[in-house]
């Protein structure tokens, strides 16, 4: 089985040679680029799994390189490591296609759980094209359908979307922002309302699943518990 490509991008070099060397102790294979144009070039060549960019990079930032990226690539996993806490800083990042932040200090382990997180998601987007289960249904992303049995309830769009997104989150808060900027293009109060009014829908069609939640994290997001 050939193993996990990453490429690390991180200008401290003595912190990312400690990354590097952790990370392949565990059987990934990383790329350690020391700036921004060094890590694009490195990611045309080995087109990586997986990407583990610093935000403040000489060159070429990890928003611009990641900004360049997704203008081709939609799906490769995108880590951020900062030291930057501003919700702003956050926003913008996951505005340019991040999957996940990584505030410094870290410790390997939570590094570890979150690229393979990042993996696992990416595996369920490559499948969407099937059904995926939900609890007692079947959920298909593509044909916007929802199956419990042999009754089948079609959704919109929008709700095909959101359901998507809470179900590669599953059992995980989904920042508020994040699906408010993928689905509805930002973060407005009005399509905020627009929001808690699909959630409420979506609430209704699980309804005969006991089991299944889409809780409502205040101050931080939404969970889809199953």
């Amino acid at each position: 089985m050939s193993k996990i490509k990453i490429l690390l991008a991180e200008d401290e070099m003595a912190l990312g040679m400690i990354i590097q060397e952790s990370l392949e102790s565990r059987e990934f294979q990383v790329t350690l680029c020391a700036d921004g144009l060094q890590a694009w070039d490195s990611y045309q060549k080995s087109k990586p799994d997986v990407l583990v960019l610093d935000v403040m990079m000489p060159k070429k930032d990890g928003f611009t390189l990641a900004e360049q990226i997704r203008k081709t690539d939609p799906y490769t996993p995108i880590i951020f490591l900062t030291s930057k806490s501003q919700t702003e800083d956050v926003l913008k990042g996951f505005g340019l296609g991040a999957n996940d932040y990584v505030r410094k200090p870290f410790s390997m382990e939570e590094l570890i759980v979150r690229i393979k997180a990042q993996l696992n998601r990416l595996q369920l987007r490559k499948n969407q094209s099937d059904w995926m289960n939900l609890g007692k249904y079947k959920f298909h992303a593509t044909k916007q359908l929802l199956k419990l049995e042999n009754e089948e309830c079609h959704l919109t769009a929008r709700e095909s979307q959101l359901l998507k997104i809470l179900l590669e989150n599953a059992n995980q808060i989904t920042d508020r922002s994040l699906i408010l900027t993928q689905i509805w293009g930002s973060d407005d109060f009005f399509n905020a309302r627009s929001m808690d009014v699909f959630i409420t829908k979506l609430r209704k069609k699980l309804q005969e699943d006991t089991q299944i939640q889409i809780l409502n994290v205040r101050g931080f997001g939404y969970k889809l518990v199953c």
